[in-house]
Order: structure tokens, then sequence, then C-alpha cells
């Protein structure tokens, strides 16, 4: 079922499917929307209830006209859903979300499932050639410079439809953006305060610097285990969404 999340300043597009069984919520990485989670969906076993959503600015979600937090609008859709209690499955920048509110509201979180996660406080390489490049491609408003970058970089394991259009969507939305989203608290120092059962999956293809990013969270989270995929590369639901089904259902139960 299709559902419209009613926010301050907005709104959010989600996709429920609904039903008794454990809930899963999946939330899109920074480069990608929603629809990253297709091929997933489709092989995920079928008692579980599974929730989606678009981010504000990110596929048929509208940008935002007020400030706000992208963990207050995860609570936000889990509220309007009815859900009480999930599995929250994060890809990259999602995964920091998940991460903020496995701190904020951790008695909502059964458990993380966190697919090369990022989270906005570690202490990102200022002098990364990817950021610097980022920022020039951003500032010329060069939009097929910025999709070429994301394919280079989150991609190189293949720049098929289904990465291009990901990648292109994101594009769209970092050059729509009208800077309103507020970072949440900080998280990386508190990350030893989780407790909720916690596998961090990565690619041996990751950008390095999502790799040390993925790994130090997961040193950081008491008794997490850690998966690595051979041969993928950031854009993991759509190069191994079979495997990730098994993943998520073995830490679901």
């Amino acid at each position: 079922m299709e559902l419209v999340v009613p926010l301050p300043g907005g709104e959010i597009r989600a996709q429920d499917t609904g039903g008794d069984g454990p809930a899963l919520v999946l939330v899109h990485p920074g480069w990608g929307d929603a629809g990253i989670w297709s091929q997933l969906m489709a092989v995920l076993p079928s008692h579980y209830r599974v929730l989606r959503y678009d981010d504000r600015g990110f596929g048929r979600s509208p940008l935002s006209t007020t400030p706000f937090t992208r963990t207050d609008d995860l609570r936000a859709v889990l509220d309007y859903a009815g859900i009480r209690h999930a599995v929250i499955v994060g890809h990259s920048g999602g995964g920091g979300t998940a991460l903020s509110l496995a701190l904020s509201d951790p008695e909502r979180v059964t458990s993380l499932v966190l697919l090369a996660p990022g989270i906005w406080d570690y202490p990102w390489p200022p002098d990364g050639p990817y950021g610097a490049e980022f920022g020039q491609l951003f500032a010329a408003r060069d939009a097929d410079g910025l999709v070429r970058l994301g394919l280079a970089t989150w991609a190189p394991a293949g720049h098929d439809d289904e990465a291009r259009s990901q990648i292109t969507s994101a594009v769209s939305t970092f050059l729509a953006d009208n800077g309103l989203e507020l970072p949440p608290p900080a998280a990386f120092a508190r990350l030893g305060e989780i407790r909720a059962p916690t596998v961090i999956v990565r690619s041996d293809r990751e950008y390095p610097m999502v790799a040390e990013c993925s790994d130090a969270i997961a040193e950081r989270i008491l008794g997490s285990r850690r998966i690595l995929i051979p041969g993928a590369d950031h854009m993991l639901p759509l190069r191994v969404p079979g495997r990730l089904a098994e993943i998520i259902a073995d830490q679901a139960g």
C-alpha cells in the first residue's frame, strides 16, 4: 500500500507491504532513492512486513520547506505506519540515520542491518580526491559530470541502467537541494552505547573512505558482526539482493 506521511514543511512518500509479520524498514542511501530496494523486496521472505520510503527531496518525496532531520522523519514514518518495533536496514547515509534512531529511541530498534554505513560526524578525510572533485562539479552545476563521478566512485562493478538510474536520481536531488536538512546529534563517539544486535555488510570493492568508516563503526558497536561481499561495490542492493535477503532473514529471525 502507498503511504503519504504528513510532516512539518512537507511529506514523505512510502510503500508498506502490510501484514502482521516482523517489520523491516529500509532506509536508502544518499546516492539513490527507495527504488534501490526493488530487487531486494522481490526476494525477501513473504512473512515480513516491509516498509520503504523516499527521504525528503529524493524519489517521489518533495523537498522540505522547513528545517528537518532525517532521524525525526524516520521516527515520523514509523509512527504514521503504526510500527512500534522494527529491524532497520540502512544503506550508506541511511545507515547513519538508522544508527541515530538506535541511539535516540533504542526500544524501537530490534536489530540493525547496515550496508556500507556512513555517519555524518565520522572524521572524514578533508583532502580526499572524491570530495574535491564533487565540490568542483557541484559548484559548476555539472549534472553529467556528477553522474560520471558517482558511477566511477560507487558503481565500479558496472554502470548498468539500474545503477545509472539511482545515481542520476541522486544528482537531481543534490542540485535541487535547498539546504534545510539539519544534522542529527553527534553519534560516532556514542556507538558503544548501541545494544541492538547489529550486522555490518560491505563489499571488497567499496570506496576506501567508506570502507574505513564502515569498519570503524563495526569496531565501536559491541558484538557486531561483519560480512564482506566479494566482487560487489557500494550499490549492494542492486548487486547481491539474494545474499542481502539471506543476511536480513538471519538477523531478523
